[in-house]
């Protein structure tokens, strides 16, 4: 029987797997306010290769990045209706600004320091940005405008977990504003592709790229799109979104140009973001019953060198062996970027230091002694495949040649070892369904990790559509989106022509399941 390093399994219980995981990796931990986390090295360390990585792609495409402030007047909000009422709920608001004794040893607002109008701690920057985009655009020749921005925002939730739903996290926004609707539709499926492309590429997470339904879309927006990951137990995680935001915003924010003919017209705007959501995606599609798999793309260090030092007259030639494989593993490339080595020199044993790096997931860990240095050879466990079939672990004797020569090679394998893991067990879990009673059966009370279904959908609208949503929340379902291009199951397209929710003809397939 395989011992394993976490303290509970995925089939056990996945919710608390999800937190040791987190935990035993050295990910994150608590802060002291409900709902927001203090990121440690390690994770913050994934999130800056996402942010890189991301970044690069995002600029590609023309984007700039700026930044704008963390305190948004209310007011702002007040003028796009449906916007401030999808995030009314959520919102911090700021009120004061200077604190006094209560008379008691504590401190309390000062009543004579209350703000002329509060501001909110930014939960998205549609409005604030819209304001600037206002003051920017004069004529055709200012669109369009492309900028990026990184940030944190806060949404005050009810319910938290770490990196899923937290009430501060760190993202991206883009925002975009352009002269005709054509060109603002482009931009938002554009961006899409951008997060399907590093979501797969880099993050080796298989998602399904879709248009969401009417009721799930951003407040404010014309239409909203978005990726769709499974988790190993099933269940969806949106890992990104894309919004075409029409003239709504530019309404209310008064975003107008003057064209070539110069008549006043409004401009079409978009936005989009992703965020460290992306983080508890790649611990629940690659993590396994040992602790975090990370994708070498985004590891911060692919390969880490633990010396097994005893307290001999060899140590210093075995560490001075390692910094010497370390500097040479520097010059290889791997994955298109120099090779990310590490040298665990802290104070542990070499055992425990080995296990510490399993459990964060560091794609490859070298393990060093007196008879690897002798003959030249170093022991490597590939993290993607921990142990043999007899159950032992896997750690195999490499010439250090062999090993450095082919380390690119190797981080490759894994990368893409860990995406056709993953993307097998999308495929195998996505069941094409024709009637509601196939949603009923595969949703019943004790099926375990049931995946998503894949439905026709006639797009209801209004109260037929209200209908379906408490249809869905009796079963604790959710519409995931309508995959593009409607092949909807990997593996078919078509299927029923009827909606199985109203009957009507069927005009997409949409993704329906149970979601974080």
């Amino acid at each position: 029987m395989i011992k394993r390093a976490l303290p509970v399994t995925r089939e056990a219980d996945f919710s608390a797997w999800y937190q040791s995981v987190i935990t035993e990796a050295d990910l994150a931990e608590e802060s002291g306010v409900r709902g927001c986390m203090v990121i440690r090295p390690w994770g913050y360390g994934i999130w800056e290769r996402i942010q890189r990585l991301l970044d690069d792609r995002i600029k590609a495409t023309g984007h700039e990045n700026c930044y704008f402030p963390l305190f948004i007047p209310l007011s702002y909000f007040e003028k796009e209706a449906e916007h401030v009422e999808g995030f009314a709920k959520e919102m911090a608001v700021v009120t004061h600004h200077r604190l006094v004794s209560d008379g008691k040893g504590g401190l309390k607002p000062d009543p004579t320091a209350k703000l002329e109008e509060p501001l909110v701690v930014r939960p998205t920057s549609e409005t604030v940005i819209g304001m600037a985009f206002a003051r920017w655009v004069q004529s055709w020749r200012d669109l369009p405008v492309l900028i990026n921005q990184w940030a944190n925002v806060v949404r005050w939730e009810m319910r938290t977990r770490m990196f899923l739903r937290t009430s501060e996290f760190l993202w991206q926004e883009g925002h975009t504003a352009h002269a005709t609707q054509a060109e603002a539709v482009d931009e938002t499926l554009k961006m899409l592709e951008v997060y399907r492309s590093f979501a797969e590429e880099c993050v080796a997470l298989p998602v399904v790229a879709g248009e969401k339904p009417e009721n799930e879309r951003f407040p404010g927006a014309v239409a909203t799109y978005s990726i769709e990951a499974m988790m190993q137990d099933g269940k969806a995680l949106q890992a990104g979104t894309s919004h075409f935001l029409g003239t709504n915003f530019a309404h209310a924010q008064n975003i107008r140009f003057q064209n070539a003919a110069g008549e006043l017209e409004l401009a079409q705007t978009t936005s989009w973001g992703m965020s460290t959501r992306m983080i508890g995606g790649l611990i629940m599609v690659h993590g396994d019953d040992d602790g975090l798999r990370v994708p070498p793309r985004v590891a911060p260090w692919q390969v880490v060198i633990v010396p097994m030092l005893r307290d001999q007259p060899e140590d210093e030639a075995i560490v001075d062996y390692c910094k010497a494989l370390q500097a040479e593993l520097a010059k290889q490339s791997g994955l298109g970027e120099p090779v990310r080595a590490l040298l665990d020199l802290k104070f542990g044993k070499a055992a425990t230091k080995r296990w510490g790096w399993v459990k964060k997931g560091a794609p490859i860990i070298i393990e060093i002694g007196g008879r690897d240095v002798a003959g030249g050879n170093l022991s490597v466990i590939r993290r993607d495949r921990l142990y043999q079939e007899s159950g032992k672990l896997d750690s195999a004797v490499v010439a250090r040649d062999a090993f450095v020569g082919g380390v690119g090679a190797l981080l490759e394998e894994i990368q893409t070892a860990l995406f056709d893991e993953a993307h097998a067990r999308l495929r195998a879990s996505i069941a094409p369904v024709e009637d509601w009673a196939g949603v009923e059966a595969t949703f019943g009370e004790g099926v375990k990790n049931p995946g998503w279904v894949d439905v026709p959908w006639s797009k209801p609208t209004g109260a037929a559509l209200d209908a379906v949503v408490e249809r869905l929340k009796a079963l604790k379902l959710t519409i995931r989106n309508a995959p593009m291009g409607q092949t909807g199951h990997p593996d078919q397209a078509g299927g029923a022509t009827t909606c199985i929710f109203t009957g009507a003809p069927a005009v997409e397939r949409v993704l329906i399941g149970r979601s974080y």
